[in-house]
């Protein structure tokens, strides 16, 4: 009875270990090939439980989701000779596990023999274009020719590329170096340009400035002369008008001015004569003085 009941035990335990032996599970991001002595025996996509013989049969898994292709910096020569750093990336998945268990067997030479693919058809494609196009005309133009050039040989190893795209184009150092003197020079040339024409154009509104304003002032001298000959012809015409009526009081009123400019305050010095005509009204409330000439005036 005993030895039945361990026979028992050993048989449930062993049908145990081959059960969990045999069983496997597949993941929704998975898909798997059941090896059978190391041949492919059948290809797994659904995920869930799945079964396969144990210690016979063995299972690979491979990802179903979109992986990522990181390429390093290549330098490439355009079409116009112009050399170009590219760097560029793509996206691949796995749709037929089988084909790439039988060319590849995993991702890692996957990835390296993709990557030479694509280096190479970067190469091919962008060579044929302008460092125009590839920078700014052609550019999505040109993602999708090498996308469909990598695709036609990825597809021998079960690869599908989605999408390959170029992250940065730039020249190599040295050249845009001399790109960058070369723009600082053509600017500097520029900004030279625009301060001559600058300072041609403060000359000129300078120039026609000043000649405005000569006109202007030689205008209104003239307008000034004129009113001031005008002002003394209309004095003169007053003060004969006025003479003419009054002689007597005219020439008192001119000897009276006489005397304020002559003897006005201050160091004022005269050597004159008593009997000069000059003190006539001093002499004569009348004015009528003698008529002796009058001696010079001295005005220290």
């Amino acid at each position: 009875m005993r030895a039945f009941l361990a026979f028992l035990v050993i048989v449930i335990g062993a049908a145990a270990v081959g059960l969990y032996m045999g069983a496997f599970i597949v993941r929704q991001t998975e898909q798997a090939i059941v090896l059978q002595f190391g041949k492919p025996k059948e290809t797994i996509t659904m995920p869930g439980l799945h079964w396969k013989l144990p210690f016979v049969e063995t299972v690979d898994y491979f990802d179903k989701r979109i992986l990522d292709l990181d390429m390093p910096s290549q330098e490439v020569i355009a079409a116009d000779q112009k050399r170009l750093v590219v760097d560029a990336f793509a996206r691949f998945r796995i749709t037929d596990a089988l084909e790439f268990y039988k060319t590849v067997r995993d991702e890692g030479i996957a990835r390296q023999r993709l990557g030479n693919i694509l280096e190479s058809s970067m190469r091919s494609a962008l060579g044929s274009a302008t460092f125009q196009d590839v920078v700014r005309d052609r550019r999505e133009q040109l993602m999708h020719k090498i996308r469909d050039q990598v695709n036609t040989e990825a597809n021998n190893f079960g690869i599908e590329v989605i999408d390959v795209r170029i992250k940065r184009t730039d020249l190599p150092e040295a050249n845009s170096e001399a790109i960058y003197r070369m723009m600082q020079t053509e600017r500097q040339r520029e900004a030279a340009e625009f301060r001559a024409e600058g300072a041609a154009s403060a000359n000129r509104i300078r120039a026609t400035a000043d000649r405005e304003a000569t006109v202007t002032k030689a205008e209104a001298t003239r307008k000034s002369e004129q009113m001031r000959g005008e002002g003394d012809a209309e004095r003169n015409r007053v003060f004969a008008e006025a003479y003419s009526k009054d002689a007597d009081f005219f020439a008192f009123y001119r000897s009276m001015q006489a005397y304020e400019r002559g003897l006005g305050a201050g160091d004022t010095r005269l050597l004159i004569s008593p009997n000069s005509e000059f003190f006539r009204y001093f002499n004569n409330e009348s004015g009528s003085a003698s008529k002796a000439p009058a001696a010079p005036a001295v005005r220290p």
